[in-house]
């Protein structure tokens, strides 16, 4: 891959079986939040994947649209858009009510110092949605940052963890579970909390900030030593067939690679590949931000994409002066303050 044009059709290839779920699925769909990192290519996925099925369902792309640009792209690539300011009410329940909801809305970074508005888009804004669409499937994302952090032996936090978010933040998503739980109970909605760490896309991510880091000759902290991640084209199909396991009470899913990667190792094999020696800073701690996915593994199967691949794109990426993006995802912190 050399170009955006390039990335994105690959992110946007379902499979056969995503096409089948949705086929098995009534009803159109709609993503809340489409205007964040995955929003935008779930948004393509869904639509290709529509259209390969032969199916007639809309897809419908509902945010702020900040960026200009991106309510026209998404239109073009056959994405319905409605602007909206979600913590509106009188905007939110102007919006029709679809079968199927993916919720990606939230706020994580700029926590610290606006923890208010965390809060109303984390745990406030929930309970509204819950209630107007009551009668949907709802796919809830939320994070492993709900988790405490866990021993690197242990293989992760399983959904069957006890929750201990760490900072504000965490404890804002937990709070957005808990609401989308309780009227799910109350309601009978069914739904899927989609527990998410950390996606990675050739522009962003976990690896991309330590290849740069790798290639630019900066110390890479290895304090936060091991980390999960999962491509994102794998993220964005999982998310879309959790509609098929949504119930009540809510199926928690987390969503991640099957490896606890040792970030040192990450870090060398950048190294090799860019012609460049780490400079690593810091000792590896013996707890770290970690989830076991094997539940979502046995619902959908490993990820199609591996870290040895990824890691071998994002150099390939890096070394052709690929597109990135300046959005940190601050991995490396460890008291939940973001």
């Amino acid at each position: 891959m050399r170009t955006v044009q390039e990335l994105e059709n690959i992110l946007a290839e379902p499979s056969e079986k995503l096409m089948q779920d949705l086929a098995s699925l009534d009803g159109d769909l709609l993503l809340l939040g489409v205007g964040g990192k995955m929003g935008p290519t779930l948004a393509k996925l869904a639509v290709n994947a529509i259209r390969k099925a032969g199916l007639s369902k809309k897809v419908i792309g509902a945010s702020r649209f900040s960026n200009g640009s991106l309510k026209e792209e998404l239109e073009a690539s056959g994405v319905e858009t409605i602007s909206v300011d979600l913590l509106d009410d009188q905007e939110l329940q102007k919006l029709p009510n679809v079968r199927n909801v993916l919720y990606m809305a939230g706020n994580k970074f700029g926590t610290a110092g606006n923890e208010h508005f965390t809060w109303a888009m984390n745990a406030y804004l929930p309970g509204r949605v819950a209630e107007k669409f009551h009668d949907s499937r709802i796919v809830v994302f939320s994070t492993g940052n709900v988790y405490p952090l866990t021993p690197v032996g242990s293989g992760g936090a399983s959904e069957d963890h006890s929750p201990g978010p760490i900072g504000e933040y965490g404890q804002s998503c937990l709070g957005r579970e808990r609401v989308f739980e309780h009227f799910a109970r109350k309601n009978g909605t069914p739904m899927a909390i989609y527990r998410l760490n950390y996606a990675i896309d050739l522009r962003y991510g976990i690896l991309l900030e330590i290849a740069k880091a790798v290639k630019a000759g900066t110390p890479v902290d290895l304090t936060m030593g091991h980390a999960n991640c999962i491509w994102q084209g794998d993220a964005n199909e999982i998310a879309l067939r959790a509609l098929t396991v949504c119930a009540t009470p809510p199926t928690v899913i987390n969503v991640t690679g099957p490896e606890t990667i040792s970030l040192r190792w990450v870090a060398e094999e950048f190294g090799r590949r860019l012609g460049a020696e780490p400079v690593l800073t810091g000792d590896e701690a013996p707890t770290a931000l970690l989830s076991n996915a094997g539940r979502c593994h046995q619902l959908f199967g490993y990820p199609k994409v591996s870290l040895r691949q990824m890691i071998d794109w994002i150099a390939d990426w890096l070394e052709n002066g690929g597109d990135t993006w300046n959005k940190p995802t601050h991995f490396q912190e460890r008291e939940g303050k973001y």
